[in-house]
């Protein structure tokens, strides 16, 4: 359900869809830009958008969003489906680089590549952004990283969004009625992502604060696909017979849809199943075919602004010497069964 904080998240989520500006920042900047300055692009600015997964739904939109953008600003721009594989990343950003873009956008597939595209970057002289995942200029692991060794990024704040999993999963839970005891707790994501472990613990914190009661905690790691999540949820039933009820989050819908797949396939009932999920692009396929499901609510998570945040904040960079901010966010809504559809969510 809305509440008053949602629908004003979901007005400012029309704003930035037409503005393709709104956003929040830190007001930090930082060092890890991986160039030296230059003066602005008098010409035409051309720009890669390399993605990890993109053929999966949220970055389908993000590519949307970012060539709609581009458009608009008269940019040249070429998007790059990175999938899962790391060497291709290098591969492709080299190739990017010998094709004169001024600037790269980078979703990596792994965060251990960041610090070799982050000198590729810097030996071109070519601006590097970020979008949705950390990188860090020195090491493989963001969570390690100096605040000003971390590249650029566009993206959505994972301890917001975590919070706000957390708290409707702590709803849902006291409006059930459930017993502690016999309820656990599954918390899937790619556990060497970041900004997954960021949503995670914020998930945790306010699920704790809001429940009113301890339920036992079972992380689980997976790759963030719906196929990785649902064979390891399936393991952890297994390895936990007799609970009755389960409550369920994770980095994205996918682990949390795999996850319910799963649970439902052994035979748990969606009523006894509290999944809240994150991008909302795979929990409306259940709400939109009416069927019952254990995902009981998603927070929406609109790829297209943060595509058209991350070629805006390019291009201010280059056009304009406008320096990068350290981190700016785009704003997120919690949607459920009756509600996605009014909030502008889009089912593939």
């Amino acid at each position: 359900m809305f509440t008053a904080r949602t629908r004003g998240a979901a007005a400012v989520l029309g704003a930035a869809v037409v503005l393709g500006l709104t956003a929040c920042s830190t007001g930090q900047t930082s060092s890890a830009t991986g160039a030296a300055p230059v003066a602005p692009v008098t010409g035409k600015i051309s720009l890669t958008y390399l993605q990890k997964q993109g053929d999966q739904q949220y970055f389908v939109d993000e590519a949307n969003g970012a060539k709609a953008k581009a458009a608009a600003l008269g940019i040249d721009l070429k998007v790059v489906n990175l999938g899962n594989d790391a060497n291709q990343t290098v591969s492709d950003v080299q190739s990017a680089i010998a094709q004169k873009s001024n600037g790269l956008i980078v979703v990596v597939p792994d965060p251990a590549v960041g610090p070799q595209v982050v000198q590729m970057a810097k030996d071109a002289n070519v601006q590097l952004l970020t979008s949705d995942d950390q990188v860090c200029a020195n090491g493989p692991t963001p969570a390690n990283c100096a605040p000003a060794d971390l590249v650029p990024r566009i993206g959505f704040s994972g301890q917001q969004m975590g919070a706000e999993v957390g708290k409707r999963a702590a709803e849902e839970f006291r409006k059930a009625g459930w017993n502690a005891a016999d309820t656990r707790i599954i918390s899937a994501w790619q556990q060497d992502v970041t900004v997954c472990g960021d949503r995670v613990k914020a998930a945790k914190d306010a699920f704790n604060s809001g429940a009113g009661v301890s339920v036992q905690n079972i992380d689980v790691a997976t790759d963030n696909t719906p196929t990785g999540a649902q064979d390891k949820v399936a393991a952890t039933l297994t390895a936990n017979p007799g609970v009755k009820h389960w409550v369920l989050w994770g980095c994205n819908d996918e682990n949390v849809q795999g996850g319910v797949t799963a649970l439902q396939n052994a035979g748990v009932t969606p009523d006894n199943i509290d999944g809240v999920g994150l991008g909302a692009y795979l929990a409306c396929k259940d709400w939109g075919a009416g069927t019952p499901s254990g995902m009981k609510a998603s927070l929406f998570i609109n790829g297209r602004d943060i595509g058209a945040l991350a070629v805006q904040t390019m291009y201010d960079k280059l056009k304009n010497g406008k320096p990068f901010p350290q981190e700016a966010f785009a704003p997120t809504v919690m949607v459920d069964a009756t509600t996605w559809q009014s909030a502008g969510v889009k089912c593939s």
